[in-house]
């Protein structure tokens, strides 16, 4: 009986988390991906002093699918570079969205164009899905999609709210009505896919309230190996460090990071990682109160959570960010909220806190700073609860949930 699985997929996704599943159980018929260091000319960036090159270049020389064979990979590294440029002159919401249509369709295309090997099924991910699983279907294969968010429209009612409450975070405001057609996109992805995976209970109930069929619908958190491994039962002298990773924006809850780093009044260091898209000036008045790291690449994350004492992601919007299994895979307490999709328990692994409250956020960090037994045993509780959820019993969960394809 065939059961290989064609996996596409834009970036380096959780590390080619999927594509590594199938390949480790011999269930891999190809993978498709823009660009990569292990395939084609981007080879030769591995073999370069990494220190010495630009941090752009250091991520693409990252992205390494070590475990997935080179003859089951296609990249497309013309059109990589010309989607990477294309993003990086994406200066809003706007032009990013347009940008994800038109690197989703036109992967999506590349894709369809190259087949699907024999294989049995598609599993692609929402957005850049669309036009690949048409081609399967008439093919005979069954389709699963990943919903790695909540669906566009949702993301777009939670971020509008948050721009009425913060207009200078979010700048001149245009019109985006690249929006609802990112969101119909993805409504007739769920409409041909025989599974719609969702990384947690929050994606899965949105999807179902924007029209999605439940009975298609299956929660498969993630699963991460830990960039670094340390049970934090003792912490450096001097404020308590609280570390954000993610991109500094509306959607990350990044305006609620600051103002608790505010209200703590120096009692506790807060530091941010990741891209920005903000004004100089509000740059400038973030980092009055907390640090801000700017990009780091994928093999420098871990100095950065060695650094910390406590993981902060108040995320208005996620699907289950990866981000917070890789802290607890740290043993560091997470301060998190429902929306961010976690697997965090609250009072046993961090505290969960309501959406849009920095005074909770603050209090959180007071308590976690004040009581080491706590953050102590959070640690270790954080180490625990990572070890249920590798990248391992991630494939173990995703292949049972599929196993009815």
């Amino acid at each position: 009986m065939n059961d290989k699985v064609v996996v596409s997929q834009l970036g380096a996704r959780m590390h080619y988390a999927v594509p590594k599943i199938f390949g480790s159980r011999g269930r891999l018929a190809h993978f498709y991906t823009d660009i990569c260091a292990t395939k084609g000319w981007p080879r030769i960036l591995t073999a370069l002093p990494q220190k010495a090159l630009p941090a752009s270049i250091r991520r693409l020389a990252g992205r390494r699918t070590n475990g997935v064979p080179s003859d089951l990979i296609t990249v497309f590294p013309g059109f990589g570079i010309r989607s990477a440029l294309r993003r990086m002159i994406s200066k809003d919401v706007v032009s990013e969205t347009s940008h994800a249509l038109w690197a989703g369709a036109r992967f999506s295309h590349l894709v369809a164009d190259r087949g699907f090997h024999g294989a049995a099924g598609l599993y692609a991910f929402s957005g850049d899905a669309l036009e690949q699983m048409q081609a399967a279907r008439k093919q005979g294969l069954w389709t699963a999609v990943e919903q790695m968010i909540a669906p566009r429209d949702v993301v777009e009612r939670l971020i509008d709210a948050e721009v009425e409450r913060f207009p200078k975070w979010a700048g001149p405001q245009a019109s985006n009505a690249f929006a609802s057609v990112f969101a119909e996109r993805e409504k007739a992805e769920w409409a041909i896919a025989d599974a719609i995976v969702c990384p947690s209970r929050f994606v899965r109930d949105h999807v179902v309230a924007c029209g999605g069929p439940a009975e298609r619908c299956v929660v498969v958190p993630y699963g991460v190996n830990a960039p670094v491994a340390a049970e934090r039962t003792h912490r450096m002298p001097g404020p308590l460090r609280v570390l954000t990773v993610g991109e500094v924006g509306l959607r990350k809850g990044s305006p609620y990071v600051v103002e608790a780093a505010r209200l703590s009044q120096g009692s506790a260091l807060f530091r941010m990682v990741g891209r920005t898209f903000l004004s100089d000036e509000i740059q400038r008045e973030i980092s009055q109160w907390v640090t801000l790291r700017g990009i780091v690449p994928r093999a420098e994350i871990g100095a950065e959570l060695r650094w910390a004492d406590v993981f902060l992601l108040p995320s208005i919007c996620e699907g289950s960010a990866t981000s917070v299994y890789e802290a607890l895979a740290a043993g560091l307490p997470v301060i998190t909220t429902e929306n961010t999709g976690s697997v965090v328990r609250d009072g046993v692994e961090g505290f969960i806190v309501p959406t849009g409250d920095a005074v909770a956020i603050a209090l959180a960090v007071e308590r976690l700073s004040q009581d080491p037994q706590l953050r102590a045993d959070m640690s270790r509780n954080a180490l625990s609860r990572a070890a249920e959820f590798t990248v391992e019993q991630y494939g173990t969960r995703l292949l049972a949930a599929l196993s009815q394809l």
